[in-house]
């Protein structure tokens, strides 16, 4: 590291893989020259308690504000005006002339042996990258310019994941009043035309009863007094007009959010837990269903689809899953293929809960045998199993499941047969590659749960909503009380607001409460074929008291 000729550089690997810091396969390494001790793992700083927090803290200082501040410092000498003539001499930014583009010209050299040397050299000392810029980068802005940047905007919905001590909760009634609403999201990949920009997305919500609502929704804007705009679906509220799943669900089977998928437009709906063991799309804009595929052999118990809407994957009692291609038309989805891609066979008892992750690779089931089975989605490829540790001997049931961005699984276990609550329920954290990373107990019984960036969300049905990191599981904040048990939970793609679905049948927007000078201003604004103040139409904006558990 003290040779002004040695450049060093460290591979992608050291920002998001620890496993290659660890001797898993019991390689012999052989053994250091003097203290005879044997090679085997990497030996870590201090600072770093296992090779997993060693990769999360560097990926955290490649990401951080003081990286950020120098970047432009970096460009400017892998590819600006100090890579090369007297800026690069003085920043001792100097290579071997051989590395630079264009330094020498290999087809006019005749002699086949000089020819060959300057190769050697080429390949040994590497190449100098293009030159892209010869006047200095300019620096990034700053974390404290870039929030004084975003404020000076037509739209600026705050992260609730960077004020988690700043949240307010709002009801919104009349959705479904007194029946509970298992499903309340916003569609992650809603597309607009360029004339209808700006126009509200589409929340969909779905009652316990099969009623079906499409809403209208705008987070939080500084041009309007509201921390949110909803826009109720007026279909909901008339007996002729009301729009329901066709059913009925079979005897027995609990309707809760794991049944039900909404793609990633907002237009369809895929439901499981029917009769007649089909996984159903229903049209959400026209209330009907236009298709039905019945390959299980048992009822459908849970579906899942990964974060572009490209597959979805079911589970059901049959013990077996299977993964979907959602068709699209126009870039819209339209339905699933006539039949599965992949059939996924491993568990012994019925599968009830189920994640996708397309971009890597996986398709994960959870079971009421106590395990999780993860394959491959292209090819349907077992990879592995896991069992999440538990000291009862009473089995043990994998209820919910979450594959996130950072490349972790979250597994909800509970211990069936358990009367107290008392370590009946557990979060469990494993890496992309199986390893158990943590564990932590949950004093609820989780009724939904799901991962936003570096957060878990948590509903209980003692009515607490809670929020944890993901990489320890430990509570970043008190959880809220909601009063009545929680259905559902969601978050809205701009990480804007917590979309909360009670017993009770309200509709709880949980959000940043915003300073009064940024509140102040109301202006005027047209939706598109409206000409009402969006203040008007919106039926949020009650506030919603809670209070932090005890």
């Amino acid at each position: 590291m003290d040779n002004p000729n040695d450049v060093k550089e460290l591979i992608p690997e050291f920002f998001y893989f620890p496993e290659f810091l660890e001797n898993q396969n019991g390689f012999d390494l052989g053994r250091l020259q003097i203290s005879k001790e044997r090679v085997n793992d990497v030996i870590l700083p201090k600072w770093a308690k296992s090779p997993e927090d060693f990769i999360y803290k560097h990926r955290k200082a490649l990401e951080s504000e003081y990286v950020s501040a120098h970047l432009h410092e970096w460009i400017d000498l892998i590819f600006g005006y100090k890579q090369r003539g007297p800026a690069a001499v003085e920043a001792l930014n100097v290579f071997y002339y051989c590395t630079y583009e264009g330094a020498v010209d290999l087809d006019a050299i005749t002699d086949e042996k000089e020819r060959k040397a300057l190769e050697g050299m080429i390949s040994n000392f590497g190449q100098t990258p293009c030159q892209l810029l010869k006047e200095p980068h300019p620096m990034r802005l700053s974390l404290e310019e870039l929030e004084k940047r975003r404020t000076r905007l037509d739209s600026c919905p705050l992260n609730i994941f960077e004020h988690l001590t700043e949240l307010k909760s709002f009801f919104i009634e009349g959705i479904s009043d007194n029946v509970p609403l298992v499903k309340a999201v916003v569609p992650k990949n809603q597309s607009h035309s360029f004339i209808s920009q700006g126009s509200p997305d589409t929340l969909v919500t779905l009652s316990q009863n099969c009623l079906m609502g499409t809403h209208g929704w705008l987070p939080y804007n500084k041009n309007i007094s509201n921390y949110f705009t909803f826009i109720k679906d007026p279909t909901v509220a008339g007996v002729k007009t009301q729009r329901c799943l066709a059913g009925p669900f079979s005897p027995g089977v609990e309707v809760t959010a794991r049944l039900f998928v909404v793609s990633h437009d907002g237009k369809l709906l895929f439901s499981g837990g029917h009769w007649d063991n089909s996984l159903r799309v229903t049209s959400l804009v026209k209330g009907k269903t236009v298709g039905q595929h019945i390959h299980h052999m048992d009822i459908v118990t849970c579906l899942a689809t990964d974060h572009f809407g490209i597959h979805l994957i079911s589970g059901s009692r049959d013990t077996t899953c299977m993964v979907w291609q959602v068709l699209q038309q126009g870039g819209a989805p339209v339905g699933l293929s006539h039949k599965p891609v992949q059939v996924l066979y491993g568990h012994t008892d019925e599968v009830v809960s189920v994640s996708i992750s397309t971009e890597l690779d996986m398709a994960v089931s959870g079971s009421r045998d106590g395990t999780v089975i993860i394959h491959t989605v292209r090819r349907g490829q077992y990879m592995r199993s896991l069992r999440p540790p538990c000291d009862s001997s009473l089995p043990v049931s994998i209820m919910r499941l979450a594959v996130s961005w950072e490349r972790h699984l979250v597994v909800h276990t509970c211990i069936e047969g358990k009367a107290t609550l008392k370590d009946k329920n557990a979060l469990h954290l494993y890496s992309v590659n199986g390893k158990h990373l943590c564990s932590a107990p949950l004093k609820e019984q989780v009724t939904d749960m799901c991962v936003s960036g570096e957060h878990v969300v948590i509903g209980s049905e003692q009515g607490f909503l809670s929020v944890r990191d993901l990489y320890s599981l430990a509570l970043c904040v008190s959880p809220m009380a909601m009063r009545v048990s929680i259905r559902c939970v969601s978050v809205t793609k701009e990480q804007s607001h917590v979309l909360v679905g009670l017993d009770d049948g309200k509709l709880i927007v949980v959000g940043v409460g915003k300073p009064a000078e940024m509140r102040s201003g109301q202006i005027t604004r047209k939706l598109w074929g409206s000409s009402k103040r969006l203040t008007q139409i919106s039926s949020g904006e009650t506030e919603y008291h809670t209070q932090e558990q005890p």
